[in-house]
């Protein structure tokens, strides 16, 4: 069976989402691996939006551009996603047409007569796609109750019989326009999102404190925390704006408890001189930036990967730092576990790369038992300093850290620079360079915590795609299809991004570098500490993310 690919469209406030969502869940009840994104617009209603759903046996976590089924809600979404359609593909909607292709099904107009109001549209459309999916009806009913369980018995009876509406209506309509068949089978996946994973991880790893301003990609961490705080234990606090929020992290991290942020690229820039307070006083610090289209507000709700070197040389004077950038939800869930471990262990602020896309999107797993990935905690001890100094200077740049109140000694903390004790100092002669040395140690021992990037297939490959965070599904998808077709392709594949760890990139082969922005700053990035340079470059930037058609197209335009 090969992928289908289903796309749901219409305008904000349609209920597209509510549909996308529910389809995820229809499809992972049956046993399926699922794989979702969304594209909508910076609106409340209105624009035309979609949530593409990816079906099949197997877990392929990339989007696809050619559409099986289109479920069109509204005469602009069909204009606007029609073009995407595959030859044999069916469109579902309830404009009226006379092609083949056309599944003409008025939802509210249906609900409004059958059901008695409108509002039981969406899961008419819902049954209207499990019929022409060869999805169990009964199934579908199960999870349809479990949605509406908490709504009540006549909430629930209606979106049956709105379901069964659905379903029997395009029974009728598609006759033999839909070859698909979704039976029951026995394979179960994990199906979750990086906004879901990172949380989780968070708590797991014993963080205690959130502070965050909301701003889209980033603002499902924040509310997911909220919702779950009785359960993980997460205190959750809305600040005022992005400075306070660092702000309120750093105090939290300062007085003993494990602590984050998250936002996006405007945010992050408010934030960037707490970066540098917590590189000044060594103070733990692990800050979620999901990057969207910039500059300024860019398309707030669209992804990208264009705050790579931002993030890299955030905060003024020099200090270490750590960026790393997960590839999927289970890579999120290990990577958040590792920021806060290094952040503790190196007391320096840990910047974890997201997108939209990765935010989003809906990743499925066969298996999801990340928990051989430990919280490990660097507090020390309280009973091994008869004088006890903050940042004494040591041979690896790491200071014995207490936190007020832990022991009878004083802890100090200081914007300024500082002895070892923590009070401002003047002393340019020994005292400042030995600290700036001391801070700057820390970035050598950083290295050494970094893993090496993914290779994939380079061996006898012909030309090697180079990549880094959630581009990797794409990446993968596209040297699989590339070798079907005789290209021998690789990949290389970065997820720990800064500071780079010692590599040496094989020799003799063609490296394409492939990323979601214009400059090209992996490239860049490369090319300062590898001393490297590619063969070409496959760069997108228009609020879309990569899809393995798009890296082979370009690929091929560049080589004939």
């Amino acid at each position: 069976m090969q992928d289908i690919h289903v796309i749901v469209a219409g305008a904000a406030g349609e209920g597209i989402q509510t549909i996308g969502d529910l389809l995820v869940r229809l499809a992972a009840a049956h046993g399926y691996a699922v794989f979702s994104w969304k594209e909508y617009e910076s609106r409340i209603r209105g624009g035309q939006n979609r949530y593409a759903v990816r079906i099949g046996m197997e877990p392929v976590n990339a989007p696809l551009s050619e559409a099986d089924i289109l479920l069109a809600l509204n005469k602009g979404a069909l204009a606007k996603y029609e073009k995407l359609l595959k030859d044999n593909g069916i469109i579902i909607s309830p404009e009226k047409d006379n092609r083949d292709r056309f599944l003409s099904i008025p939802f509210a107009d249906i609900a409004k007569h059958e059901i008695g109001q409108t509002i039981y549209a969406n899961t008419l459309a819902i049954g209207a796609l499990v019929s022409a999916l060869g999805m169990d009806l009964e199934i579908t009913k199960g999870v349809v109750k479990n949605v509406f369980s908490k709504k009540g018995e006549d909430m629930i009876d209606k979106n049956i019989q709105a379901l069964v509406e659905g379903f029997n209506r395009a029974g009728r309509e598609c006759r033999d326009r839909c070859p698909w068949n979704l039976p029951l089978r026995e394979d179960r996946y994990y199906v979750l999102t990086a906004n879901e994973a990172i949380p989780m991880a968070a708590a797991y790893a014993g963080c205690r404190f959130i502070s965050a301003y909301p701003m889209t990609p980033s603002t499902g961490i924040i509310t997911f925390l909220a919702k779950e705080k009785d359960r993980l234990g997460v205190f959750v606090e809305q600040a005022e704006d992005e400075i306070a929020a660092v702000n309120m992290a750093i105090g939290a991290s300062y007085a003993g408890a494990r602590a984050m942020t998250a936002t996006s690229g405007g945010g992050f820039a408010l934030m960037v001189e707490g970066i540098s307070l917590a590189g000044m006083t060594e103070t733990p610090l692990v800050v979620v930036l999901a990057q969207r289209p910039g500059p300024a507000t860019g398309l707030p709700t669209r992804t990208a990967q264009g705050d790579l070197l931002f993030a890299v040389n955030a905060g003024h004077g020099e200090f270490p730092k750590m960026v790393l950038a997960p590839s999927d939800p289970l890579d999120a869930f290990y990577k958040t576990v590792m920021a806060f471990n290094l952040a503790d262990q190196y007391q320096t602020p840990v910047i974890l790369l997201t997108d939209q896309f990765l935010a989003d999107s809906h990743f499925s797993f066969k298996d999801f038992e990340p928990w051989d990935v430990t919280p490990k905690f660097h507090w020390a001890g309280t009973g091994n300093h008869n004088e006890y100094k903050r940042y004494r200077l040591t041979e690896s740049g790491i200071s014995p850290r207490l936190y007020p109140g832990q022991s009878k000694h004083l802890v100090c903390a200081d914007s300024d620079e500082h002895n070892e004790y923590g009070h401002i100092t003047e002393d340019l002669e020994k005292m400042a360079p030995a600290m700036a040395k001391k801070r700057m140690l820390k970035l050598d021992m950083l290295k050494k915590s970094v893993h090496p990037p993914e290779e994939v297939a380079t061996k006898g490959a012909d030309f090697i795609l180079v990549s880094w965070g959630s581009t990797r599904g794409s990446v993968l998808e596209a040297i699989s299809l590339m070798r079907g077709t005789g290209v021998k392709a690789g990949m290389i594949h970065f997820t720990e991004l800064w500071p780079l760890p010692k590599y040496e990139f094989p020799r003799g082969k063609a490296l394409y570098i492939v990323e979601n922005n214009a400059s090209g700053q992996l490239s860049r990035l490369l090319r300062s500490q590898y001393n490297i340079s590619s063969r070409g470059f496959v760069h997108r930037f228009d609020g879309l993310p990569l899809t393995a058609g798009y890296i082979r197209r370009v690929y091929h335009e560049h080589n004939g």
